[in-house]
C-alpha cells in the first residue's frame, strides 16, 4: 500500500511504517495513495477526498473527528479511524496546567519578574484545593483530568449523555454543573450541539467567578459572549490551547480580554503522545492490512 503523511507526526513513524508499503509526505500524490495520515492541519473535505480517487483509509491522530467529512468519505468506502485513547494523557495534563495557571497567578508573576517587578503583595493566590471542578464530557481525558483532580482535593462532578456511571466524578445535569463549578473544563466534540454552548445564556447560568479551561475545541465558545464576561468579571478567567483557528484570527476577541491564560495548541503534542500516537496507527495499519489481505 502507498501511505501519506500529511501533517507533523513523530520523526520515527516514516521508519517504522515502511513495513506497510511505500511512505510519502508529498501532498501532490494525494490520488496515489491508499492511506493519508492528518493531525489537525489537514482538512479531509469533499474535494479533498475526490481528489485521493485511490483513498481506503483515513487516519487522524488525535482526538475527534471534525476536520474530516467522515460521512462523505464513508459514503465513498473509505475508512476513517483517529487515536483518541492515546493523547488522554497529554491533554489532561495540558488541561490541569492550565487550571493551576490561573489561581497560582503563574503567568502574572512571571511576567512580572521577566519585566523587573516584585509583585509579592499584588498577586494573591488562591487554591484548587476544595473547589468543584465540573467536567463537560467525562471520556478518556475528562476523566484523566478528573484523577489529578481528586488528587489535589477537588470534587468533581461530570455531565455527559454518553456515560452511565463513573468511577471519578458524580455525574449530574447541565443546569447543576453550571451552578455547581467552580472550574469547568470542555471535553467535547465539536458537533451541533457543542458549537458554541458556552454562550451569553449558559454563562448567565453559571457560578459568578467561574474558570472556564477549553482543550476542546474553540468554537465551543462564543467568542463575544466570553470575552464580554470575562470584562464583566462573571467569569473569572479563559484558560484555552485551543482557537477557532490555528493561529487564530487577531479580530479575535479573547486574544485581547482580561484574564485569558492562553497556549497555542500544544496540548496533544507531548513528546511522549506523538509516540503514543504511533503505536495506535501501527495497530490500525495492521488490523486494516489483514481485512484487505
Amino acid at each position: 500500500m502507498k501511505i501519506l503523511i500529511s501533517d507533523a507526526f513523530d520523526p520515527s513513524l516514516p521508519a517504522r511504517l515502511e513495513r506497510f508499503g511505500e511512505v510519502t509526505e508529498d501532498k501532490g500524490r494525494l490520488a496515489e495513495v491508499d492511506v493519508v495520515l492528518v493531525r489537525s492541519k489537514t482538512k479531509c473535505r469533499q474535494d479533498y477526498i475526490d481528489e485521493a480517487t485511490n483513498l481506503k483509509l483515513i487516519v487522524r491522530g488525535g482526538v475527534g473527528l471534525d476536520n474530516i467529512d467522515v460521512e462523505y468519505a464513508r459514503s465513498k468506502g473509505i475508512r476513517v479511524y483517529n487515536t483518541a485513547s492515546a493523547s488522554a494523557i497529554a491533554v489532561a495534563e495540558m488541561a490541569f496546567a492550565l487550571m493551576l495557571a490561573v489561581p497560582t497567578r503563574l503567568c502574572e508573576a512571571h511576567i512580572s519578574m521577566r519585566e523587573g517587578r516584585w509583585a509579592k503583595k499584588e498577586l494573591k493566590r488562591t487554591e484548587l484545593y476544595g473547589k468543584t471542578l465540573g467536567l463537560v464530557g467525562a471520556g478518556n481525558i475528562g476523566t484523566e483530568l478528573g484523577r489529578r483532580a481528586v488528587g489535589f482535593g477537588m470534587r468533581v462532578l461530570a455531565y455527559d449523555p454518553l456515560v452511565k456511571s463513573h468511577e471519578v466524578a458524580q455525574l449530574v445535569p447541565l443546569t447543576e454543573l453550571f451552578e455547581q463549578a467552580d472550574y469547568l473544563s470542555l471535553h467535547v466534540p465539536l458537533t451541533d450541539d457543542t458549537k458554541g454552548m458556552i454562550n451569553r445564556e449558559t454563562i448567565a447560568a453559571m457560578k459568578d467567578g467561574v474558570v472556564i479551561v477549553n482543550t476542546a475545541r474553540g468554537q465551543c465558545v462564543a467568542e463575544e459572549d466570553l470575552a464580554e464576561a470575562l470584562a464583566s468579571g462573571k467569569v473569572r478567567a479563559y484558560a484555552t490551547d485551543v482557537w477557532y483557528a490555528d493561529p487564530p484570527e487577531q479580530s479575535s476577541p479573547l486574544l485581547t480580554a482580561p484574564n485569558v491564560v492562553m497556549t497555542p495548541h500544544i496540548g496533544a503534542s507531548s513528546v511522549e503522545n506523538m509516540l503514543r500516537i504511533g503505536d495506535v496507527v501501527m495497530k490500525i495499519l495492521e488490523d486494516f492490512e489483514q481485512q484487505i489481505a
